[in-house]
């Protein structure tokens, strides 16, 4: 019996890992494919970018369907702890499922917004190709088993976002993507120095809940490796936006609006903090962190940022460079529950990494409609702009009631759950966070309730002759997917606690 029951095994093993990189390696060869395959037109080309995708999601749906899977060895480079591995866990699940379900949707919105993108139809399958290739990227960033797969998808996303940055061309383009490009680079180097010391002092790579570190050999070392954890925390941050390296992602704002909405809530930034999670929680162990200088040090950067964040968007008025700050004080609200160190801090960093990824793309999604349709880049632009788009500025203004955190949407639940976990935490410094969560939460009503009251109240002083007759709602291919995000922010707000369920039981390193 013992025969067969080993070869299903091992048959289900095969199954999986051929699943994983099925997921991973999809997306670029569909991409590839489609700087081959000639289109009769473009409507055919389009279903075809959005089949591939579409086929990718379910397969990941599949995927993850099968719960967690063992680590699984794909390829050993030197040594028993330098290896290529992938693995399905709990946070896995979490990122992959967040990634997977918003990327089609992310495509169907980008088919009519590339119409109306300078160098759009020129470079577009060029653009596609990068596009998708980012998808699977992401994913792969999601799956790794270890810290050293982990990094190399990790660097591999800077290589595939960066033409998605530069994609126009123009002047802005290539310096945002030069310096993305440079801020990334440079934040490597930061993590790989966190790499080589996990090799040295690690029993493993392997990502496992409480760490990794050798007990034994870091007893006299503990300053010095939370020295290196605070530089491989600051090295995966770059992504994630900290301060002070953070001047990358407003600039980045030039490429198109898809790739800046899934920049700001999906791939690059939530890969960072999906990164530093990793290394906080399954690397170096938050029994060898917590208390210690290095917490409190990198507790007051990100509550820094939090606020700094928020205080730039206000003074902003170009309208993606504003969300662009206001994901720099988002993302740090993920950063800040990491930081907490406990499983209920972990909860809250999840439930914001998820509900802020919704809330995020649909602000983008509202402001690239807003670009294609009205030719609106500024706040003083969007002037009455409300009656001539009313789908596109109700959204908006329910996404922008979201990132305030009102009651009844997602925003609320994960930013309940942060004040929740600070306060339970019984650290100064922690509960003094909170009050950085308050006043980035006036701001946010402040720098976002600027562009509605705008958008619907002009003053008596405006004419409404100035707003061009053929300014509309864009078609159902964006507002669709803005629709759908909509209800999302609605029913997690009011019904939350089956993902908060799951997010507990990832926390507290169940599943």
């Amino acid at each position: 019996m013992g025969l067969p029951l080993d070869y299903f095994r091992k048959g289900k093993k095969i199954m999986i890992l051929g699943l994983m990189l099925t997921v991973i390696l999809l997306p670029f060869a569909g991409g590839m494919l489609l700087q081959i395959i000639k289109f009769k037109n473009k409507r055919n080309k389009e279903c075809y970018i959005f089949l591939y995708v579409l086929v990718n999601t379910l397969l990941t749906y599949v995927l993850l369907s099968h719960g967690p899977t063992e680590l699984i060895r794909v390829i050993n480079f030197a040594g028993a702890k330098l290896d290529f591995s992938l693995k399905i866990d709990g946070m896995s699940m979490v990122f992959a499922g967040l990634v997977s379900t918003l990327w089609p949707l992310a495509t169907l919105y980008s088919f009519p917004y590339m119409e109306h993108e300078h160098n759009g139809r020129v470079h577009e399958n060029i653009f596609y190709m990068f596009y998708t290739a980012t998808y699977g990227v992401t994913l792969g960033v999601a799956m790794s088993g270890n810290m050293l797969t982990m990094y190399c998808f990790y660097e591999l996303l800077t290589l595939v976002t960066v033409p998605l940055v530069m994609h126009t061309l123009t002047r802005e383009a290539v310096h945002a993507s030069r310096k993305y490009f440079y801020y990334s680079l440079g934040g490597a180097a930061f993590a790989f120095i966190g790499l080589i010391f996990l090799v040295v002092y690690g029993n493993s790579l392997a990502f496992t809940y409480g760490g990794v570190l050798n007990v034994s050999q870091t007893d006299d070392k503990k300053n010095l490796l939370l020295f290196i954890y605070v530089l491989a925390f600051m090295g995966f941050g770059v992504k994630a936006a900290v301060c002070p390296f953070n001047a990358w992602l407003p600039q980045a704002g030039v490429a198109p609006t898809p790739v800046t909405a899934l920049l700001h809530a999906v791939a690059v930034v939530k890969s960072g903090a999906f990164a530093i999670m990793r290394l906080t929680y399954y690397s170096f162990g938050t029994d060898f962190l917590r208390g210690t200088w290095a917490q409190y040090l990198l507790l007051c950067v990100v509550i820094f940022t939090i606020v700094y964040g928020c205080s730039m968007a206000v003074k902003e008025t170009h309208m993606k460079r504003r969300l662009a700050f206001s994901t720099i004080s988002n993302l740090s609200y993920i950063l800040f529950g990491v930081l907490i160190m406990t499983p209920l801090g972990l909860v809250g960093a999840l439930c914001h990494m998820v509900f802020h990824g919704v809330m995020k793309i649909c602000s983008f999604f509202c402001a690239g409609a807003m670009i294609t349709q009205a030719h609106v880049n500024y706040v003083y632009e969007t002037d009455g702009l409300a009656k001539k788009m009313p789908k596109i500025f109700a959204i908006f203004t329910i996404s922008s009631f979201a990132l305030m955190g009102v009651p009844g949407l997602c925003g609320f639940v994960s930013k309940w759950h942060l004040a929740k976990a600070a306060f339970a935490s019984g650290d100064i410094l922690i509960i003094a966070g909170v009050g950085g969560l308050l006043i980035s939460a006036l701001l946010t009503a402040i720098y976002m309730f600027s562009v509605v009251i705008r958008a619907y109240f002009p003053g008596n002083d405006f004419n409404d002759e100035k707003l061009q007759d053929n300014i509309h709602d864009p078609d159902w291919r964006m507002v669709f997917p803005l629709f759908l995000f909509v209800v999302a922010m609605v029913v997690i707000g009011v019904y939350s606690a089956p993902l908060v369920k799951f997010f507990t039981s990832v926390a507290g390193g169940r599943i």
